[in-house]
């Protein structure tokens, strides 16, 4: 006879709730284990959020920054869609503290109400992140890699038959007139397009990726491990509070405009990002060569609040290396003076000098070390015809503060500057997961307020993902949660 037992209330609870903990995701848990939002969200974002305007909260605050953290997480590209899976989803809505679903505008309010609080919320998290970066690999989070992309806004504009119309009249309008080759319809269509968008003058004409757009620029700061440090919309706020920042007419060249405008926009960034965070003091530079500018290296190595000690930037060949003491190559480094051809051997670089200024030695290119009679190797010149009597050969010393731009801390050319800029790939790649895997990109919308506040969310949901790794010390998904999700 099977013996049979009386169940309390008590016990159906504890069933249930067990049942419940076994069933939850176990993504959520780990979210819910290992990150306190309360530690992370400034006070001053907590007490406007809470601010006494006569009415209750309905949604809590954290409910909305989980959701919205959710959403970039699982790529769900619009917020009607997120709505929906807080509707069907009863362990999502539990672990967000909602008991209603906001719905689409409660969301959009969100964003435009507490940008500036968003925004020191990401500042927070780019400082409680430094040191885990740094934790990782100090040689790379000492790194600053900067560089400036668009989000494409829902205009008329950016219909792909607006440029083709007038590309179309412009060459109809060529032939016509029995114009010759030379005569470029592309570069005529991006003069005659409009600067801004008719919908909106904040959204600038931009050419990227090949192909003409209308979009909310920004520049993003990360550092080698590729997580970012900061993001900064260039928008009239941005504009107003940088006045010596002189925004030129269009030229004839969409990719001159592109290089002109980043390279005047990149001090006035990195002086305002090592002004909030005066604890982060990297010290290598890495950018594209849009920045190969005589005044940018001598900002990037001089200015106090800068102060870098190598920059990375490849030449944009508009004008040669010179260093008025020697012959140089296409790389900076000196040549044989007999024959330009031959470049001499770089030998380190030294500040061994009383006065501690930082040199750079090569020594002559046919020089090797051979062992001499008295058991010692010393340098030795196999030159056929020695441009010095000195039995070593020619020895050149450069000293980089003459001239930055040819010698900007490191010796371009050599396996150094390779394998570093190699890293400088990880400031696109986390441009294109805020686009793509974040689903900042495709926004139909034209409100700078949202756009600028989805970029801050991307922002702040890659740095919880570091915090995260780092609980779980699970490092390699300080980039991406996705297999954890899996």
């Amino acid at each position: 006879m099977i013996p049979y037992k009386q169940l309390s209330l008590a016990d159906v609870f504890s069933d249930c709730q067990e049942k419940f903990e076994e069933d939850k995701y176990s993504f959520l848990s780990l979210l819910e284990q290992h990150i306190n939002l309360d530690e992370l969200i400034p006070i001053s974002f907590r007490n406007h959020f809470y601010a006494n305007t006569g009415r209750r909260r309905k949604y809590p605050l954290e409910g909305f920054i989980w959701a919205l953290f959710i959403q970039r997480i699982f790529s769900i590209p619009t917020d009607s869609l997120l709505i929906n899976f807080l509707k069907y989803s009863k362990e999502l809505r539990d672990f967000c503290g909602f008991s209603k679903v906001p719905d689409a505008s409660k969301f959009t309010r969100f964003k435009q109400d507490f940008l500036p609080d968003l925004q020191s919320m990401f500042d927070n998290l780019v400082d409680v992140t430094e040191p885990i970066c740094q934790k990782i690999d100090d040689h790379l989070a000492s790194m600053t890699i900067f560089d400036t992309s668009g989000i494409e806004a829902f205009v008329t504009e950016n219909n792909p038959k607006f440029a083709n119309r007038i590309i179309s009249r412009l060459k109809a309008y060529a032939k016509s007139q029995g114009f010759n080759s030379n005569y470029d319809p592309y570069k005529a269509a991006y003069k005659n397009m409009p600067s801004h968008a008719s919908a909106n003058p904040a959204i600038k004409q931009l050419y990227i990726n090949g192909h003409f757009c209308y979009v909310y620029k920004f520049g993003m700061i990360t550092n080698g491990l590729g997580i970012v440090r900061d993001i900064t919309l260039y928008n009239k706020d941005f504009l107003n509070a940088h006045p010596d920042i002189v925004v030129d007419k269009k030229s004839d060249s969409p990719d001159e405009d592109k290089s002109l405008s980043d390279s005047k926009a990149l001090i006035p960034v990195l002086i305002d990002f090592f002004n909030k965070h005066p604890l982060i003091n990297p010290k290598t530079f890495l950018g594209d060569a849009a920045f190969d500018a005589i005044d940018i290296y001598k900002e990037l190595f001089t200015n106090e609040a800068l102060g870098f000690d190598k920059a990375y930037i490849p030449l944009n060949k508009r004008a040669n290396l010179k260093y008025e003491d020697f012959i140089l190559n296409e790389d900076g480094i000196p040549c044989c003076p007999n024959d330009p051809s031959l470049p001499m051997k770089p030998e380190g670089n030294t500040s061994h000098l009383r006065c501690g200024i930082k040199t750079f030695k090569f020594v002559c290119p046919k020089m090797s070390w051979d062992k001499c009679d008295d058991g010692k190797y010393r340098r030795v010149t196999h030159c056929e015809n020695p441009c010095t009597s000195s039995s070593c050969g020619r020895m050149t010393y450069v000293y980089p503060e003459k001239n930055y731009r040819t010698y900007p801390g490191a010796l371009r050319g050599t396996s150094e500057w390779e394998e570093t800029y190699k890293i400088r790939g990880v400031v696109e790649k986390s441009i294109n997961q805020f686009k793509d895997s974040y689903c900042v990109a495709g926004r139909k919308t034209q409100n700078e307020k949202t756009l600028h506040a989805d970029l801050l969310i991307s922002g702040i949901t890659q740095l919880i993902t570091v915090v995260l790794a780092d609980k779980i010390n699970q490092h390699q998904y300080i980039r991406s949660l996705k297999p954890l999700i899996a």
